[in-house]
């Protein structure tokens, strides 16, 4: 029997046990009917009322004092939670591995009322003895779950909602889990976003804690998000190889072999060492995957014999959002100028009718879409229009696509202290906030969820901010920009976009063009090399060479391609033979090109399909990274 029939045959019995004894809506989710199929195999009674099994205070003490680090962490964030989580009739706990509940903070009602009851210190809550709950099937799956009223596999608990996630440790093994719970009718919409918080809070401390003498980044496309929980964390032994990391780091390095023993060479485009003994106290550092997408690093912990003196931080990073200072205001660019802004290359015509659109939008502070495929210098037009802009407060870039959706809200509206798991105790301004009398970049607006588009929609029509938790609403002044390389229209026919928030958003378009449609390539790839290294030199030859590849990756790939040349070329001097080391096709024939492509291509689409057009998914399934998922669907 296979797994779908086997699903059908859980819900047919459930249907004829129950009755009228069903979920509302019908069906229940695919994660519900699996958890019934494995509570079917072990023979479970739906109907049963026996007690919950209990284990010894003996066997109780020293679970206990096994699970000590993370415990400690855990009670630490359940006392966080009893003040998120408003209003009586709730419990929330924590459990070891096996599912026996070790600590809890609960409203006496809720205890001492009806199938609550069972919910005391010591239980155990494994899915096979207990049925479908939000304890159990967390543990068992090794994901976070919501199950909720009828939902419950015993029918004596469909009075009660509860929501939990597993617990990992610095290796990946699941040592425990939160668990927050209440009647059905109490149930809140934040508990799910607070109770996936709280634990990656937890497993971020506990990483910290199990890799004290080694070496922690913390790594994220945006500088401001570094000291929140949705930077991703990767600990190093003393020879440059990984040790451990967490789901949100395996998350930022899509498609590469992040796995333990994996060299720092493998996954970034620096040498370990020279990188390390770059790192300085308080700062970041710019750094390239091995796929080319570029990341922002810190030092989040490191023992002395691990780096050089200088390299030490001497005190951890505040959570709250780094954002770009205001520069003073930029002299208006003019038509002869090939550097507009420091490395802005714009001998295009293309790119100069651009910047005439975004001068002509600042002088009526009107929302801006800027668009163009990844690589093509989205943000860095951006960044020209703050400084263009003349305005005094800061410029702040808030990539949609790289936070979690459970964090995104309190990341753009901010939240006060004890609202939110992170920077807990002082709150959060919020990036909205940080940009008022400045520049809001929002980068890959086409990754925005949609529960976000509304509450985007509606700062739109008011310019106030409130914060989470807050009760009071603040008027902000921002220039509002917003990029993508999304087909919006597309999506708001798919209904992932809101076609109302579009007509805002896009009151002024411009378009970069591609790198490979561009005349002034030969500018761009000198300026792009200065960056890298500012001594090194291209021969008219190298750049004939590397004018004939496609780009798909634009700006970023042409990085990438340079930096690879002159780690195989240390003089620095460039020239033909030296790129085409690292890119030998760039003069295959476009038929070749397409040949050996096309099953890569085909693999991909198929695969979007099946996924339900899903980048993300797509993106998970084949292991590759979202910006190679949309190169290939670009070329459909």
């Amino acid at each position: 029997m296979g797994p779908n029939e086997e699903r059908a045959l859980a819900h047919a019995m459930a249907v004829r046990s129950r009755g009228a004894a069903l979920p509302p809506g019908g069906l229940p989710p695919p994660e519900i009917l699996d958890s019934w199929v494995r509570c079917s195999r072990a023979g479970l009674d739906l109907a049963s009322n026996r007690p919950i099994r209990v284990v010894e205070s003996a066997d109780l003490a020293r679970r206990r004092e096994q699970a000590e680090v993370v415990r400690r962490l855990a009670l630490a964030e359940l006392e966080t939670l009893t003040h998120q989580i408003a209003g009586s009739n709730f419990m929330l706990a924590f459990a070891d591995p096996e599912g026996v509940l070790l600590d809890q903070y609960a409203d006496n009602r809720f205890l001492t009322s009806g199938s609550a009851s069972d919910l005391i210190t010591g239980s155990l809550w494994a899915e096979s003895l207990a049925g479908t709950n939000g304890l159990g099937t967390a543990l068992a799956t090794g994901r976070p779950v919501a199950v909720n009223g009828l939902e419950h596999y015993l029918f004596k608990y469909g009075d009660i909602s509860c929501t939990a996630a597993p617990i990992r440790d610095a290796y990946g093994q699941v040592v425990g889990a939160l668990d927050a719970s209440s009647y059905f009718e109490s149930r809140q919409r934040h508990t799910q976003a607070l109770v996936q918080m709280s634990c990656t809070h937890i497993e971020k401390q506990l990483l910290l804690y199990q890799m004290r003498e080694r070496l922690v980044l913390a790594v994220h496309p945006r500088a401001e998000f570094l000291g929140t929980l949705s930077a991703g964390l990767l600990a190093f032994d003393a020879g440059g190889r990984l040790l451990a990391f967490n789901a949100r780091a395996r998350d930022l390095l899509s498609g590469l072999d992040v796995n333990p023993g994996t060299p720092f060479e493998q996954l970034f485009d620096a040498p370990y060492e020279l990188f390390v003994a770059g790192l300085h106290s308080g700062g970041e550092r710019r750094l390239r995957d091995a796929l080319g997408s570029e990341l922002v690093a810190s030092c989040v912990q490191a023992p002395a014999r691990a780096m050089p003196r200088a390299a030490l931080p001497h005190a951890p990073r505040a959570a709250a959002p780094v954002a770009e200072p205001a520069p003073a205001p930029s002299p208006a660019p003019t038509a002869r100028s090939s550097r507009l802004v420091a490395d802005f290359v714009a001998d295009d015509a293309a790119v100069r009718a651009a910047l005439d659109t975004v001068a002509a939008a600042l002088r009526l502070n009107a929302p801006l879409l800027i668009l163009g495929e990844t690589g093509t210098g989205k943000e860095l037009l951006a960044r020209h229009a703050h400084r263009a802009s003349g305005r005094g407060g800061a410029f702040v870039a808030v990539n949609c696509g790289a936070l979690p959706a459970e964090l995104f809200e309190a990341e753009l509206f901010g939240y006060v202290g004890g609202a939110f798991t992170g920077a807990r105790r002082e709150g959060s301004a919020g990036m909205i906030a940080s940009a008022d009398g400045g520049t809001l970049l929002l980068d890959e607006i086409g990754e925005l969820p949609l529960a976000m588009q509304a509450a985007l929609l509606r700062l739109l029509d008011d310019w106030r901010v409130r914060p989470i938790g807050g009760t009071a609403a603040r008027r902000v002044d921002v220039q509002l920009l917003a990029a993508t390389h999304v087909d919006l229209e597309q999506a708001v026919r798919e209904r992932r976009f809101r076609a109302d928030l579009l007509h805002r958003l896009a009151t002024v378009r411009v378009e970069l063009p591609p790198l490979r449609a561009r005349s002034d390539f030969a500018a761009v790839a000198r300026c792009v090399l200065e960056e890298v290294r500012r001594d090194a030199t291209l021969s008219e030859a190298a750049i004939a060479w590397l004018a004939r590849h496609d780009w798909s990756g634009n700006m970023r790939e042409l990085r990438a391609v340079l930096t690879r040349a002159l780690l195989a070329c240390p003089p620095g001097a460039l020239d033909i033979a030296d790129v085409q080391r690292v890119l030998p096709l760039a003069a295959a024939s476009p038929e070749t090109r397409s040949a050996l492509a096309r099953g890569a291509f085909e693999r991909v689409v198929d695969e979007f399909e099946r996924c339900g057009r899903s980048v993300s998914r797509t993106s998970r399934s084949l292991g590759i990274s979202r910006t190679t998922v949309y190169r290939y669907l670009r070329q459909r």
